[in-house]
């Protein structure tokens, strides 16, 4: 059982999952809307609140921060910069999850993540 267990492991090993997790966030900050599968989803929209609440802040560490999780200077400035000045004013709920359709090779229930626009 998984009562109050803190993540989804969706099927990988720890690296494979951070290195999913971390493309997903490099995905979502480029095009600001993404489909992927309904759990990856789920768990991308913890991982990419944390990173922007850390970014709100604005200042070189917070830069530094969220590019010691993403790798990718390009995304990084792009979320430190643009899209998390946009949330200064907001507590949370910076992303929306929403179910889309069954995907035909394997039924998998597909999900829109993207980032709410104020």
């Amino acid at each position: 059982m998984r009562h109050k267990h803190g993540y989804r492991k969706l099927g990988r090993t720890s690296s494979h999952r951070k290195a999913t997790l971390k493309n997903l966030a490099i995905a979502i900050i480029n095009c600001e809307k993404i489909e992927t599968t309904l759990p990856k989803a789920m768990e991308l929209k913890s991982y990419i609140e944390k990173m922007i609440t850390r970014a709100r802040k604005g200042d070189f560490n917070a830069d530094r921060a969220v590019f010691a999780l993403l790798q990718d200077k390009v995304a990084t400035k792009k979320l430190v910069s643009e899209i998390a000045p946009k949330y200064v004013n907001r507590a949370g709920g910076y992303t929306r999850v929403v179910k889309t359709r069954l995907r035909r090779g394997d039924a998998a229930q597909l999900a829109y993540i993207e980032l709410i626009s104020e």
